[in-house]
């Protein structure tokens, strides 16, 4: 029996949603959870009962919302926000209660996460599409939601010996938002097939701007709530290990992550078109080049650009093109470099690029030129960095969005005739804080 919103229940997102979200930075994620300890644990958990529900009344898919497939997420947003809401809160004896307010001699100082650049970004895009609808400025309801300062979560305590009722809090609460991860694993495919739904009730071969703008916040919303979901996860459940900070690698070596979405993408691609070999892939990379980040991010990303890359290059050359002929296909070329703020990948390929026409459209849902045959027919067992979109003009959007979630950026220039250039920008010093909105 499917879930259904009651009127008290909406009443209590609309409460929820008043409120501003917090914004975390990579930074403070890792020093966060550093060898934390079970008090520590249930400071997190706390904090994520208490920001996931403000967070999903945020997101709670209003437009749109005629289409099934909208409804269907719509009611999953609603079924977690209700769980997380009624989830018991602990009861603690006032000697530990107390133990667990009492700071260290020398407690632990959070950084302050710096404002993401890619707030502004996201704020300009916005005002632009609803200048281009009819609409003047900023709305109210965006004004309110101001990045907040960050909330102090951290049990700075010299409690070393915990009772069996944090344990048991800190499991339970594990438990619950991993079902909640599990139900919301479908939402991107959903969603797209919400857009499908919308195209076709409407007659319509695009979406509109305020379309757009809301499923970028609502994407970025929700790489945001995996993102705190997963870190909460790996917290409690994975062994430690010496450069991973929940799904944090402290250490990322940005050439092993490139070279498995090489490795994957020519995979994707040899096995689509029915080809022996793919087209090559160069990688010029320091081998040592390591850094804070989410390596699950960086993947996806990488692997979007370059199945993008190899298609292009093999639809333009055709895939019998090294069959016929002495020469190879031109090779698509990635060179990563390490500047004083960024480390940014530029992957360059002679797939014939874009028209100049098209470039605005790229950064759209749902353009492509693929045939939209997965979506309209059965569904797929979606999972976040593999490829169920896959020719439904996703990839690069999501991509972007990925890139910006910690401060970084993805810019894309092509020529005409020869080939494309795209350049992603990743914020080295893991300083910048969530652009939520």
């Amino acid at each position: 029996m499917s879930f259904r919103i009651s009127h008290a229940l909406w009443d209590k997102i609309h409460h929820f949603a008043s409120f501003p979200q917090t914004g975390v930075s990579l930074q403070q994620m890792v020093l966060f959870g550093q060898n934390p300890s079970q008090g520590t644990l249930l400071k997190a958990s706390q904090f994520l009962a208490e920001e996931l529900p403000v967070r999903l009344a945020h997101r709670l898919p209003h437009g749109l919302s005629e289409m099934p497939s909208i409804v269907k997420v719509k009611n999953w947003y609603a079924q977690s926000f209700d769980e997380l809401i009624h989830f018991p809160p602990i009861e603690l004896p006032p000697d530990i209660r107390k133990a667990l307010a009492t700071p260290q001699s020398k407690p632990q100082n959070f950084p302050e996460a710096s404002p993401n650049p890619s707030l502004n970004l996201l704020m300009d895009e916005m005002a632009w599409s609803r200048n281009r609808e009819g609409q003047n400025g900023y709305s109210p309801f965006l004004l309110r939601l101001r990045v907040p300062m960050e909330r102090r979560y951290y049990a700075a305590t010299s409690l070393k010996v915990f009772p069996p009722e944090i344990y048991e809090y800190n499991n339970k609460f594990t438990k619950l938002i991993t079902q909640i991860k599990t139900r919301h694993d479908p939402t991107v495919t959903t969603v797209a097939s919400g857009i499908l739904e919308y195209k076709r009730h409407h007659r319509t071969q695009s979406i509109g701007l305020e379309v757009q703008g809301w499923l970028d916040r609502f994407y970025m919303s929700r790489i945001g709530i995996r993102f705190l979901i997963g870190q909460h996860i790996a917290l409690n459940n994975s062994p430690p290990h010496p450069s991973f900070v929940g799904i944090i690698d402290t250490a990322a070596n940005v050439h092993e992550i490139v070279s498995e979405g090489i490795e994957n993408a020519r995979f994707v691609c040899e096995e689509h078109y029915g080809m022996f070999r793919a087209p090559s892939v160069q990688l010029i990379c320091p081998k040592e080049l390591n850094f804070p980040y989410v390596p699950g991010h960086l993947s996806h990303i990488i692997f979007e650009l370059l199945k993008n890359s190899l298609r292009a290059v093999v639809e333009r050359f055709g895939k019998d093109y090294e069959d016929n002929n002495v020469d190879h296909y031109p090779p698509i070329k990635v060179i990563v470099v390490e500047g004083k703020e960024d480390i940014t990948i530029k992957i360059s390929d002679e797939g014939g690029g874009i028209a100049r026409s098209a470039i605005p459209l790229i950064w759209t849902y749902m353009y492509t030129t693929m045939e939209q045959s997965l979506l309209e027919g059965e569904e797929s067992e979606p999972n976040d960095f593999k490829a169920p979109l896959a020719g439904f003009g996703y990839g690069l959007p999501l991509s972007r969005l990925y890139a910006r979630y910690f401060g970084g950026d993805l810019r894309l220039i092509s020529m005409d005739g020869f080939g494309t250039d795209v350049y992603i920008h990743l914020n080295r010093l893991s300083s910048s804080r969530e652009p939520l909105l």
